[in-house]
């Protein structure tokens, strides 16, 4: 990604403001759709994000040959109607009519891990990020595929390595992890979510052996690090403001209004980069020319004060909470309803945690992305 030296932009991006960048967003929806000097298009307030989002002139599919070789780009990463078909094919494992109560099952697994994780925390002083966030969806996803326990420490390792690069997809880890994958898919060792893909038989067909790779390949990467910001942003401002710990700890159900208004007020995923106009699309007073480049910036839509009051303040009361945190259109997270439950699941049980916690760090470090933004460290002194 280009920096655009000099404008507000850039500042966005530059790895000092990572701490807060919601001055600069409130500054760029000053111009609603708006170019770069690089040429890029900016997309800041809500009602102009939601309609691209809703646009097929708007293309999410990138150039083949940036892919990885011998790997399928995953849907995400794809137009209709081949990402129709693949999300409609990953989508029947997920939840109605095929499997209705697939993400509720889960709710006991997720609180069995997250118990383990809780347990085995330091009793003086811990890092909630290392020791808590981050591996809470690795141990997620690999029950989730049906990786075998042994294989766990391997698989971790392959994930680590792919995260601290700047572009997941350009690492050997990556196209290692795509392999074992591969590997898990022709073997089945383990029941899991790898095994019901290979073997549904629904009106689109099954998915081929790089389609399942590719499928797998976006949980774990899109899902993990959305999923360890959601939490780790969830808890820092659960340890800014206290009160709301004591609300979560009086009242469990709390926590499902909490990870909503997180998503719309400290959203994991900041901004998508790198969608392309297919056609001149005329929007908030001008025109995105055929071929241009479009970010849309999520953050700065979630906290427009033309779609919702008092933007700024954080408030779990908040009705009705319509936010971007997921995104939307035919590109909304569809490991959202997963990704939701794993939080719910992880601040009922960190609230006792965060109630004797102190921070150490504020602000804490961040992670350099910032589109993926969330603190690299939440180190606490418990009490």
């Amino acid at each position: 990604m280009t920096t655009s030296v000099g404008s507000v932009f850039g500042a966005v991006l530059d790895p000092v403001n990572r701490h807060n960048p919601y001055p600069l967003y409130t500054s760029l929806r000053r111009t609603p759709v708006g170019r770069e000097p690089d040429g890029t298009w900016l997309v800041t307030t809500f009602r102009e994000i939601s309609a691209l989002l809703h646009d097929p002139r708007i293309s999410s599919a990138v150039d083949p040959d940036r892919e990885p070789v011998g790997l399928a780009p995953s849907f995400l990463r794809t137009d209709p109607p081949q990402h129709d078909r693949l999300r409609r094919l990953a989508t029947r494992q997920f939840g109605p009519p095929h499997r209705p109560t697939f993400v509720a099952d889960l709710q006991q697994s997720f609180e069995g891990i997250v118990d383990r994780l809780i347990a085995d925390l330091p009793a003086s002083t811990a890092d909630l990020v290392d020791q808590f966030a981050y591996p809470l969806p690795v141990l997620v996803i690999c029950e989730l595929l049906g990786v075998p326990l042994a294989d766990e420490p391997r698989f971790k390792a392959w994930i680590d390595q792919a995260l601290a690069a700047e572009n997941p997809r350009d690492t050997p880890a990556f196209r290692e992890l795509g392999d074992y994958l591969g590997d898990l898919v022709d073997t089945d060792p383990e029941p899991g979510l790898l095994r019901s893909l290979a073997h549904d038989d629904g009106p689109d067909g099954r998915m081929t052996r790089d389609e399942l790779v590719g499928t797998a390949l976006l949980l774990l990467i899109a899902g993990h690090e959305t999923t360890v910001n959601l939490i780790a942003n969830a808890s820092l401002v659960l340890l800014r403001e206290p009160r709301w710990i004591e609300r979560l700890l009086d009242d469990p159900s709390f926590a499902i209004p909490l990870v909503e208004e997180v998503l719309r007020w400290d959203p994991p995923v900041q901004f998508l980069p790198w969608r392309t106009a297919l056609d001149d699309i005329p929007i908030g007073g001008t025109t995105i020319p055929r071929g241009a480049s479009v970010t849309l910036l999520l953050a700065a839509g979630n906290r427009d004060d033309a779609h919702i009051s008092d933007p700024d303040r954080f408030d779990p009361d908040r009705r009705p909470v319509q936010h971007l945190g997921f995104g939307d259109g035919i590109h909304y997270c569809f490991g959202a309803p997963m990704a939701r439950l794993e939080a719910q699941v992880a601040l009922r049980a960190l609230a006792p945690v965060l109630a004797r916690a102190r921070l150490l760090e504020d602000p804490p470090e961040y992670r350099p992305s910032p589109v993926l933004r969330g603190p690299r460290h939440l180190r606490v002194a418990l009490q």
